[in-house]
């Protein structure tokens, strides 16, 4: 396909174009690299109603970046072979001069890829967050209506290795915990990130190989921003200096504390809900001898899940602690007041209210 959207003839399977199939198919459909075009020896045809865990339609978004260029090239070749239709929402932040231009462009190659339906959304960001975090609320707002009025099951969101090494540093350098340095996850609820496992230089290729020209933003290359830092100064840096390989090693430490903080996030639950105890009042309380029985990181992690759950709270650490103190170094401590929950011990327990 050409950058115009022109018909082309096919482009020829290099390496970059196959390994970019292989992550999207592996994620429409699980098969751990098994063909589904005829083009390998291990090729096969899957039902025409394709994975369960699917609708009838996926969507891609597409900023027209190399990134999701790569990612609706390729789910516009292996959706229809795992038996789902692909569209695509392209979502107009509104930030730039020309924006609008650049949106309807990248809809044009959606259109030329046969993608269906192709939805352009215009935004409004504002900066009560920080542009940043504002523009990504209002984009993900705008996906999870793209689902409710099309019916798509799934978004796929072009997110690479390396941005996931990007994230696992940022996250070391704000001391965030192991929330952020687990990185994304290549599944979260209708949120598909494929191509987690492929570097920002295989989806370039990729476009090249296939007659694409992405889009660059400007915003990539502005060193106002953290992120742009860590991708342009940051990683290069470490790269020279300490060998190549640091942002697989980073994104394979992204996948090993996703495991273990599952774990511990799966026996929290557990715990919790043998220690939880909850009055007609809305009144939650924990049991401090079975709490103070517990490792820290088990601990905290009860707190700050019962917290979260039942009142929509999310503790900073230095919070968690103070909690904690409460149970492992308790002499008679006031009430603690913190943002939004109230916690008291009283006769063996930790009482939180609302705030």
């Amino acid at each position: 396909m050409h950058a115009s959207g022109s018909p082309a003839r096919r482009p020829r399977l290099t390496p970059p174009i196959a390994d970019v199939r292989r992550a999207v198919r592996e994620a429409l459909t699980g098969l751990d690299g098994v063909g589904l075009d005829g083009e390998g020896p291990d090729a096969v045809t899957l039902p025409e109603s394709g994975d369960a865990r699917f609708g009838g339609l996926v969507l891609v978004g597409l900023s027209g970046g190399a990134d999701s260029l790569a990612l609706a090239a390729a789910t516009a070749f292996e959706a229809p072979r795992a038996g789902i239709r692909a569209g695509a929402i392209i979502i107009d932040h509104g930030l730039q001069a020309g924006s609008a231009e650049v949106a309807e462009a990248a809809a044009e190659q959606a259109r030329a890829m046969d993608l269906d339906p192709v939805i352009v959304s215009r935004v409004a960001v504002t900066a009560f967050d920080g542009p940043e975090a504002s523009a990504r609320s209002a984009r993900f707002a705008a996906f999870d209506r793209a689902m409710e009025e099309t019916g798509a099951s799934h978004v796929l969101l072009a997110h690479t290795l390396d941005d996931q090494a990007e994230t696992v540093l940022l996250g070391l350098a704000r001391g965030s915990g192991p929330t952020s340095l687990r990185g994304m996850a290549a599944e979260t609820g209708p949120y598909l990130r494929p191509l987690l496992g492929i570097r920002r230089a295989t989806t370039s290729l990729f476009c090249a190989d296939s007659g694409l020209v992405p889009w660059e933003d400007p915003h990539n290359a502005d060193t106002a921003f953290t992120r742009v830092r860590v991708r342009s100064i940051v990683l290069p840096v470490l790269e020279a200096e300490l060998g190549p390989g640091v942002a697989e090693a980073l994104a394979r430490t992204a996948e090993q504390l996703r495991e273990d903080s599952d774990a511990l996030d799966a026996l929290a639950l557990e715990w919790a809900l043998e220690l939880t105890s909850q009055d007609a009042d809305g009144a939650v309380a924990l049991d401090v001898r079975g709490l103070a029985a517990d490792p820290p990181a088990l601990r905290q992690r009860i707190i700050r899940l019962v917290v979260a759950n039942e009142f929509g709270v999310s503790l900073e650490r230095v919070h968690t602690l103070a909690v904690a103190e409460l149970i492992t170094d308790w002499h008679g401590q006031k009430a603690l007041t913190l943002p939004g929950v109230r916690v008291v011990r009283q006769n063996g327990l930790l009482i939180f209210t609302q705030a």
